[in-house]
């Protein structure tokens, strides 16, 4: 089967496929791509659904690893409304 692979920065993104078997897990893919989680990505999901590494795969699925939040978002919700 295949599946996607991307990681994304504020402008710029990168994109892989990997081929894999029908069992595969996440894991899989990640070692298949060469790509793990460190500092920077931090999690991973599965067309925006939370995964872990043991998550099992299908076609055309797209493993999106996640970089840390910089900010809260009620926080930056905070900061919004204070300067309007």
């Amino acid at each position: 089967m295949r599946v996607q692979l991307i990681r994304a920065w504020p402008h710029r993104h990168a994109r892989v496929e990997v081929e894999l078997a029908a069992d595969a897990c996440v894991a899989d893919a990640l070692a298949a791509s060469g790509w793990n989680l460190d500092h920077e990505f931090v999690a991973m999901s599965v067309f925006s659904v939370p995964a872990t590494p043991a998550t099992a795969l299908h076609e055309g699925d797209r493993i999106e690893l996640l970089r840390a939040l910089r900010l809260d978002p009620m926080a930056a919700r905070r900061r919004r409304a204070a300067k309007s």
